[in-house]
Formats: C-alpha cells, sequence, structure tokens
C-alpha cells in the first residue's frame, strides 16, 4: 500500500488533476514517500459494475470496493476529491458515453421487464446518488478554514450582496404533509433485526426490507412525504409567487437524495407543467417521459412527435401566465426544472444569498425570488439566514469571523432518501416496521405515490462525533453549538444523548450549547458579526448545507475549507472541497482552454495528509514536506495565485506552477537541499517561459474526447501544455 492515496474523480477536479498530480508525484518521490491514484470517477464506478460485460483490456479495478476496506485499516490515507453523485440522467449519460467508445455495458432499465433487468437496474442504483461517500466516511468530520485561507479572505475579501429590510426574496416550505411532520425515531436498547413490510388496503403484503441490522444503542428513524399535500403545496407555492411577483425557483438535492429528491423534483415539473401533462398524457408515455428527469429530457423526448409544435405552444401558454421561472443558464434558455441535477440547494442557496437574494430570469436579470424548499427539516435553516440579513444587513467577509462544522456522518449516519431504504409506496395502505421478537416498533398509514424514508445513526459515530466537539472546543476556546431540533422525533434522540455524553467530560470553561437550528443561525451570525468564530456541531444533511453556507459567504467558495474526516480506527481521509460548479469550469475549458478550479482544497488536504503520515508513521520527509507545503501555500496566498475566473489571464494550470515554484523554495531551505535546489533554480529561471505557456493556449476550443470518460492522452496535451515544466520535473 502506497503511503497517500489520491482519488481521481470526474469534471473539474479530475481535468486539475492531470496538471496537479504529476508534480505532487514528482516531489513526493524525491522524498522517499509513495502516494497512488485510485479511480473512483463515475465511469469507474459502472465499469467495475459489470466486469463480466467487458473485455479484458476494458476491465478496471473496483477502487470505490477496494477503499471502502482501507478505512477500516488504521494505516489509510486518502485524499478524496469532489465527484458526481450521479442523478438518473446523469448516469445515463455516461452509460451511453461509455457505449459510445465501445464498453458493452447495458442500458438502464426504468421499468425492468424480467429478472435481468431487475438485477441489472439493483446493479446501477448502487452507483447513483451519493454511493461514494457512504463508503468512505468511516469517520466524523472536521470542517473548517485554514488560518491563513480565512486571513488571505479578510484581506482580500469577495462581495457579498447587499439585503435590506424590504428585500421580497423569500423561503416558502410545506407545513404539513412533510419528513418533518411524520418522522417517529427509536433509540434501540438491545441488537435486534428490522423488517419494513407494506400492507395494502386490500391486505395484499410486500416485504420492502428485510433483515437491517440494528446495533445497541443505534438510533433508527422512519418517516414520510405526502405525495397528496407535496402536490398541493406545488400549487399553492406557484400561486403565491405569481401573487409576490416573485421568480420561482425550486432548490432540492437530486444527487445525494437520489431516490427521494427526484421524485420530489418530478412533482414540481408536472405541477408547474399540469396542463400539459394531462392534455398530452398519451403522447408523454408513448416517447417514455418521466417528469423526474425534468424538461430537457422531455423535449428530447418530443422531438419526433407529430404533435411536437402542439406541445411546445402549451408551454409557451404555461410560462405567459406562470411565475417567471429562475433560469440555470438564461443565454440555453435552461431553467431551473430542466435537469434534477443542476440545481443542487446547498450550492444554489449560498449563491442565491450571496447576490442579494436574487437569481436570474430569462433575460439574464438578477431579481428577488421564492426559494421554494418542500420539507422543513432544513428549509427552516435558510429561511432563519434570510430573515437574520434582512434585519442586520449582509455579513462582511472583510470583517466577520467564522463558523466551523463538526458533522455526524460516520457509518452512514443518517444517509436519508439516499438509499436502499427509501421507497415510493405503489398503494393505499400501511407500513409496518416490526424487530426480530415480531413486535411493532413504526406503523404508518400512507397512500398511493408517498415518499417513505428511513435512516440509522450508530451509537459508535454518535459518541466520537461529540468526542471531536469536545476536543475543538478545548482545543479553540469557540463556542459551540449543537444544532438540535427539539420539534423533531430524531434531534429529540440525539439531543438527550448529547446531554448524557456531555456529562463524561470536563466541560469547565467550555461554552457548549444546544440550539433549534434557526435559532443557531442567529446566535452564530450574531457571533461572527462581531469578528469572533464558533462551532456547528451538527447531523450529516445539515452539515452538508452548512460547509457551503457560511464558507461561500465568508471566503466565496466552499472548495478552500480543510475538511478533516478522522476515521474510527485511526486511519485519515482528507477531502478537498465543494464540486458544485465543476461542470460550468469543464464547459468553460472546452471552449475556452482556460480552467478556473482552485486547487487550494486540493493543497491544504495534501498538508494535513502529510502530517497525518508523519503522527503515524513517524516519516520525516513527511514531516518536512508538510511544513513547506504550509508555507508554499501561504505564500502562493499572499501572491494571489488563484485561477482567474476570465479566459486570457492565469487559471489553474499557471496557479500549479506556482505551488510548484514555491514549494521546491521552501524545500531548497530544508534537510532535503540536495533533492529540490537544481529544481528550484530552473524554476524560477523559467517562470516567464512557463507562464508564456500555459496563456499562449487559451482563446480557443479544446477536445477532451468526453466528458465522462476522458482520453487521457487528449488531456494530457491541454492540461500539461508546458514542455519547459515538463521537462523540469522529468
Amino acid at each position: 500500500m502506497s503511503d497517500i492515496i489520491y482519488t481521481y474523480t470526474d469534471e473539474a477536479p479530475a481535468l486539475a488533476t492531470f496538471s496537479l498530480y504529476p508534480i505532487i508525484k514528482s516531489f513526493f518521490a524525491k522524498a522517499g514517500i509513495s502516494i497512488e491514484k485510485a479511480d473512483i470517477s463515475l465511469a469507474a464506478r459502472v465499469l467495475s459494475t459489470f466486469p463480466e460485460k467487458l473485455k479484458d483490456s476494458q476491465k478496471v479495478d473496483d477502487y470505490l470496493s477496494i477503499l471502502g476496506k482501507l478505512t477500516l485499516d488504521s494505516k489509510a490515507n486518502i485524499i478524496k476529491l469532489p465527484n458526481i453523485s450521479a442523478s438518473l440522467p446523469q448516469l445515463q449519460a455516461c452509460i451511453k458515453e461509455l457505449q459510445e467508445k465501445g464498453f458493452d455495458v447495458p442500458d438502464y432499465p426504468n421499468e425492468p421487464k424480467n429478472k435481468e433487468e431487475e438485477d441489472i437496474k439493483k446493479r446501477y442504483s448502487k452507483v447513483l446518488g451519493s454511493a461514494v461517500n457512504p463508503v468512505l466516511r468511516e469517520g466524523n468530520s472536521d470542517r473548517r478554514a485554514a488560518n491563513a485561507v480565512k486571513e488571505y479572505a479578510k484581506a482580500n475579501p469577495h462581495r457579498n450582496g447587499k439585503w435590506s429590510k424590504d428585500s421580497k426574496t423569500e423561503v416558502y416550505h410545506m407545513n404539513s404533509g412533510d419528513f418533518y411532520e411524520y418522522e417517529k425515531s427509536k433509540v434501540f436498547k438491545e441488537p435486534t433485526n428490522l423488517s419494513v413490510e407494506f400492507i395494502a388496503k386490500n391486505g395484499d403484503k410486500k416485504v420492502l426490507k428485510d433483515d437491517l441490522k440494528v446495533l445497541k444503542d443505534e438510533v433508527v428513524d422512519a418517516t414520510f412525504m405526502s405525495a397528496k399535500k407535496l402536490d398541493e403545496f406545488v400549487k399553492d407555492s406557484i400561486k403565491y409567487a405569481k401573487d409576490k411577483e416573485l421568480l420561482y425557483s425550486v432548490h432540492l438535492k437530486a444527487t445525494m437524495m437520489k431516490v427521494s429528491d427526484p421524485v420530489i423534483f418530478g412533482h414540481f415539473v408536472k405541477g408547474f407543467f399540469a396542463e400539459v401533462f394531462s392534455e398530452f398524457k398519451d403522447e408523454l408515455k408513448s416517447v417514455g417521459v418521466n417528469e423526474n428527469n425534468g424538461l430537457k429530457d422531455l423535449f428530447a423526448r418530443i422531438e419526433n412527435l407529430p404533435i411536437k409544435e402542439k406541445i411546445y405552444a402549451k408551454f409557451d401558454e404555461i410560462y405567459a401566465k406562470s411565475p417567471l421561472l429562475s433560469m440555470v443558464d438564461s443565454d440555453k434558455g435552461v431553467t431551473n426544472l430542466h435537469v434534477p441535477s443542476d440545481v443542487i440547494i446547498d450550492a444554489s442557496m449560498p449563491a442565491m444569498i450571496r447576490n442579494s437574494g436574487k437569481m436570474w430570469d430569462k433575460d439574464g436579470k438578477a431579481v428577488e425570488c421564492l426559494a421554494v424548499i418542500p420539507d422543513r427539516s432544513y428549509a427552516i435553516v435558510y429561511d432563519s439566514m434570510i430573515k437574520d440579513l434582512k434585519e442586520n444587513g449582509e455579513l462582511n467577509p472583510a470583517t466577520i469571523g467564522s463558523v466551523s462544522n463538526i458533522g455526524l456522518m460516520a457509518k452512514k449516519a443518517e444517509e436519508y432518501g439516499s438509499h436502499d431504504k427509501t421507497f415510493i409506496i405503489e398503494d393505499d395502505g400501511e407500513v409496518i416496521v416490526k424487530d426480530s421478537s415480531g413486535a411493532e416498533v413504526f406503523k404508518f398509514s400512507v397512500q398511493k405515490g408517498d415518499i417513505y424514508r428511513m435512516t440509522q445513526t450508530k451509537d459508535e459515530a454518535i459518541k466520537n462525533w461529540i468526542k471531536l466537539a469536545v476536543n475543538r472546543a478545548k482545543i479553540t476556546g469557540f463556542k459551540t453549538i449543537f444544532w438540535l431540533d427539539d420539534r423533531r422525533a430524531h434531534d429529540r434522540n440525539l439531543k438527550q444523548i448529547v446531554e448524557n455524553e456531555l456529562k463524561n467530560y470536563d466541560l469547565n470553561g467550555l461554552d457548549i450549547e444546544i440550539l433549534n437550528p434557526d435559532e443557531a443561525v442567529r446566535v452564530s451570525n450574531k457571533i461572527i458579526r462581531a469578528g469572533k468564530d464558533c462551532i456547528s456541531v451538527t447531523g450529516n444533511v445539515l452539515r452538508d448545507y452548512l460547509t457551503d453556507l457560511y464558507p461561500i459567504i465568508e471566503l466565496g467558495t466552499s472548495a478552500k475549507m480543510l475538511s478533516i474526516v478522522p476515521l474510527l480506527n485511526g486511519g485519515g481521509m482528507f477531502e478537498t472541497g465543494a464540486g458544485g460548479s465543476a461542470p460550468k469550469h469543464v464547459q468553460q475549458l472546452i471552449e475556452e482552454n482556460h480552467l478556473r478550479w482552485d486547487s487550494l482544497g486540493e493543497f491544504m488536504a495534501l498538508i494535513v495528509s502529510l502530517e497525518h503520515l508523519y503522527e503515524t508513521n513517524g516519516n520525516k520527509n513527511a514531516q518536512i514536506l508538510a511544513k513547506a507545503l504550509d508555507k508554499a501555500v501561504s505564500k502562493w496566498l499572499k501572491d494571489d495565485k488563484s485561477p482567474s475566473k476570465d479566459v486570457g489571464k492565469p487559471d489553474n494550470r499557471n496557479s500549479h506552477f506556482y505551488l510548484a515554484l514555491y514549494l521546491a523554495d521552501e524545500l531548497s531551505k530544508t534537510e532535503l537541499k540536495d533533492k529540490f535546489e537544481q529544481i528550484s533554480k530552473d524554476l524560477k529561471a523559467n517562470e516567464d517561459k512557463i507562464n508564456g505557456e500555459f496563456l499562449d493556449v487559451q482563446g480557443k476550443k479544446v477536445d477532451l474526447g468526453g466528458y465522462y470518460i476522458f482520453d487521457d492522452k487528449k488531456v494530457n496535451s491541454v492540461m500539461r501544455c508546458s514542455k519547459t515544466l515538463n521537462g523540469i520535473l522529468g
């Protein structure tokens, strides 16, 4: 096993890897530290799922499974880059591309017709959605801005849009019938196995889930969302936006919540364009339209229908009398309802909040909007943030403190709506959960179309999460807030566990509090407005949302965050930031040969990975490299070597060169001087030439040979286009 594993993923982070990884590997090798890549991209995950369909030369290692086992090893040291959490349209596009390149992977069967297709769909389900993180996250999350990054952000603040009390923007959520209302939760005092059974009104029984293992003191939740109430809510929200003259925007997470949220998204598509779906019901069915896949898929499918012009005319009628839809790409007419994976709540809501509560209309104009978030569980956080900004004004990046996060995510904690315990109810009836003795645990009366889900949170993960929070509180002295909603069944159980567990710690001198999330927003904002720092301690989904929300407000991006995952068995995983904007970066590279992806998250992860290697293996060179890299990154920030957004200016490749330049310079002052002194001299002597080689290629279209699976030769020629730098690195 190599000292460090570096994951190869998708889109912009993968493109950046072509440039950065050879630099890292060259430097590390000279210091006697081994590093290797592990391909966990969407394409690789698809290919490793169907090895029997491939030629020997096409087969790939199942690195996700390999890394999943590695996380249990005390010597694990993994750097994890953002990957695609595939929605169904993304998966289908990936399958199509692989097939076109000669890989004999099967089509995704939307409606399996036999056992073989049922098996194919089941195997693909393990690739959909947040398939990577639950496998690798065998630890809880410690996510914060490094001091150098925070100080740079204060000295070079980005712009947060102005807020006023007069802003019409607001959050609109369900007040009944959502997951929040129906949630039930139980802490199991003894191990058991659960079964989930559906009993239809006519008495027919179906086992939805069997042999669900539950450990001692594990927290198990179950809930559902009413399809009927959701449809009423969609209708009401459209009318409300029209009456208030607000732009209509829907915010979900159809990637991580791979079962539930695409269906919720489909309710919005069908609700907004109800007349299309009723008037042309048979025609849409004949070409396999599924509202869950959005308008882009619908328009592609009706292209050959003889009545397509009538359908388009009906869309125009609806647009004319409905509230304006927010746009993903105004120039191309891509709306909020085109693709389920285009509008991801943890990226879209912070971006809207940064932009004075405005999103883009069809003319490319920023206007106030109605942010529609059906389930209250997390809508209340964004609602509280917007109300606070209206009352107290925007948060100033030049003066505010920082909100770091300790997130509960170990052992698939709180993996809501994203796994094999989420079901779309097929008929009216009851869902009953029983333990191994046959005793009833939960019971719900449900109707056809309702979305039922369960989740588990293990005691070991919870206790470790609390320990991490207390440790960070002791190290920093910051106010530490557990964000737990005592109006929710799950959070009430967690609150009780936290209160009991905190009694085992010496909390003298610490400021630790448990608050409802809406109140926690207000308190945290007050703290950081005063220039102080605080720690949010949250569950998994809220961790995901907050570690975009506050970093985007503070730093302008969440990609610059330091994300440490101390694995439960002693290893370490180091995540490099969020990839929500990665698709746009790829498009810009293709059109202009300019990659704006900022690899600062990768740089920060490398520092702590090397520190971890020294702490666990006593590798002295790892310590030397870590200290030198820390100094190099500080200089990189001070000299503002982040990639520019604009073509013709330094991009990701130039920024990697400067990291190499500064790192070689720092290493030439250490015990590794003999290894790096000449490289440092060569890089300094060729600074202008190397930068010129990167800048000269910009402004022209490039061919990457694919999207989900790049042509390595073509991408190397794009991302490693400086012959001078390549020669120096050897």
